[in-house]
């Protein structure tokens, strides 16, 4: 075997002893999920659902079996909230920077990853020694100057991975690039919700302030009417005082209600990433048909494959286990090999002429005897690293159930809390009707007309109020559930965008943009 043929082969044999080594990490056992089996409260949010369907799938949306396969589009049937969302998915910062933390992670895996396999590049050197004139005698050198040229193909200081301290780093970064992919898909989930509640929070608003506007109008009329009597000499000053104090009372509020409203806006085109554009389509109604009344819940098991932060914690336990694999080999020989393959002279002009080759190979082995405690305490650090890990996968897997089980208690009540106050709403606009023509024909005092026109405002502020939950409350179960990363539904789909768990380095995650038309 000829001298260049050697190094080819000394480098690719060690190649291959490096990709073949062991591994001291230990075998990976998902920790037992530590809920229960089913929801709480889950026959009852059916119930409660009634005819809204909330638990089953229904023919308007398209059939899919896990929530997280329900895309954004078919989830929110508001045209203007699905305009934002996309808009969202565009500027958003947060988003932004969480994309380009996946970028990162990928490009910090393909640096540990290239340390899997020998770097080889061209090498030259020149060394020129002088010797002093009893030296060169001595040694009978017929001259004090030396000199000497290298040029090659050179194999850098390349370790062989015979314990997996390379291959353990390598599998780390790959997990936690999955790690930070799966979190860019959590900053999404969360983005969209964020929108969808300042969204939410603007339109009642604004549907509050309608409705005090309404309210003023009312209590201005009644002011009006309530002074003209007293000019007549039937009501007293106190049934004056008290609608007027009623009157400023809808003034305070609606101005109020002005500046919450005003609030809402910012804090929609924060998340929005800029200003709301003039041609937005128009809202639906306001009101549950806004959001899907579908949303297929599954069992606490699928949250494990259909949480972004939960798969992010798995891998990032993962990574855990691989270092204590790296932790493992620091106490193992590290083993390490230099060539070169080439030419040598001592003159330039001779380099390159016929009977210079050379060729160099240096292994080198080194054993550590005594590291003053550090090899055991990385180790110790290691370990205690991956318990910490396997607590805060457990605790992402108990976070989760019970965020989708608070949703579920929403759904369970939020139905006949809405029926309720929509018939307590009627009965007091019937009292207030009522008070009003006790109180012209003179049966009752004015004290009745106000006490019943408060209780009509606060019970319409109440339904309101209530009327917001229950809008958020279903996006927060559609969020708890996994859904958002998809713009539109299928399991396939989801698949096909979803390449964390193919083999090798997947490709970055970019954000699931849509346009705002």
């Amino acid at each position: 075997m000829s001298s260049r043929s050697f190094l080819y082969a000394g480098a690719a044999g060690a190649a291959a002893l490096m990709l073949a080594g062991c591994s001291l990490a230990p075998d990976y056992q998902r920790p037992a999920a530590p809920v229960a089996q089913q929801y709480p409260d889950l026959q009852q949010a059916a119930a409660g659902a009634g005819r809204e369907g909330t638990l089953s799938v229904s023919s308007a949306a398209p059939q899919v079996a896990h929530a997280a396969d329900l895309g954004w589009r078919q989830f929110f049937r508001d045209p203007r909230l699905q305009a934002l969302i996309g808009i969202a998915l565009e500027n958003n910062r947060d988003l932004r920077i969480a994309v380009q933390n996946v970028l990162a992670a990928r490009a910090q895996y393909g640096i540990q990853a290239a340390e899997r396999l020998p770097t080889i590049g061209i090498q030259g050197t020149s060394t020129i020694t002088s010797n002093s004139e009893s030296v060169t005698q001595n040694n009978g050198a017929s001259t004090r100057m030396s000199r000497s040229l290298q040029v090659g193909v050179g194999l850098s200081a390349f370790e062989l991975d015979f314990f997996g301290r390379i291959k353990n780093l390598t599998k780390a970064a790959y997990e936690q690039y999955l790690a930070t992919q799966e979190a860019q898909r959590t900053v999404q989930i969360t983005l969209i919700g964020q929108v969808a509640q300042a969204y939410f929070n603007l339109r009642s608003a604004e549907q509050q302030a309608g409705l005090l506007r309404k309210t003023l109008e009312s209590r201005q009329h009644t002011y009006d009417l309530v002074q003209s009597m007293f000019n007549n000499g039937v009501s007293s000053a106190l049934d004056v005082s008290q609608a007027k104090a009623q009157l400023d009372d809808a003034r305070s509020n609606l101005e109020a209600t002005l500046r919450t409203q005003s609030q809402a806006r910012n804090a929609l085109q924060l998340v929005l990433g800029g200003p709301m554009p003039a041609d937005l389509p128009a809202g639906a109604v306001f009101g549950r048909d806004q959001v899907l009344a579908a949303v297929p819940v599954g069992l606490p098991s699928d949250l494990l494959e259909r949480r972004p932060d939960i798969i992010e914690a798995e891998h990032s336990l993962k990574a855990a286990d691989a270092n204590i694999g790296v932790a493992r080999a620091q106490f193992f020989p590290n083993i390490s090999i230099t060539g070169m393959l080439g030419l040598a002279s001592p003159a330039l002009s001779g380099l390159f002429q016929s009977g210079n080759n050379m060729w160099t190979f240096s292994p080198t082995i080194t054993q550590p005897l005594f590291a003053g405690g550090s090899l055991g305490g990385n180790l110790d650090l290691a370990k205690a690293n991956q318990k910490i890990a396997v607590a805060q996968y457990e605790k992402s897997i108990q976070t989760a159930f019970r965020e989708v089980a608070d949703a579920l208690a929403g759904e369970a009540t939020y139905s006949n809390q809405l029926d309720a106050l929509r018939s307590e709403q009627a009965a007091s606009q019937q009292a207030l009707d009522l008070a009003q023509v006790r109180y012209k024909s003179g049966v009752d005092s004015f004290l009745q007309v106000q006490t019943a026109a408060v209780n009509l405002y606060a019970v319409q502020s109440a339904f309101l109020q209530a009327g917001l939950d229950s809008l958020v409350n279903r996006v927060n179960l559609y969020k708890a559930l996994g859904g958002g990363w998809l713009e539109n539904s299928g399991a396939a789909n989801r698949a096909a965008q979803n390449p964390a768990g193919q083999a090798g380095a997947p490709a970055a995650a970019a954000p699931q943009k849509a346009s705002a038309s």
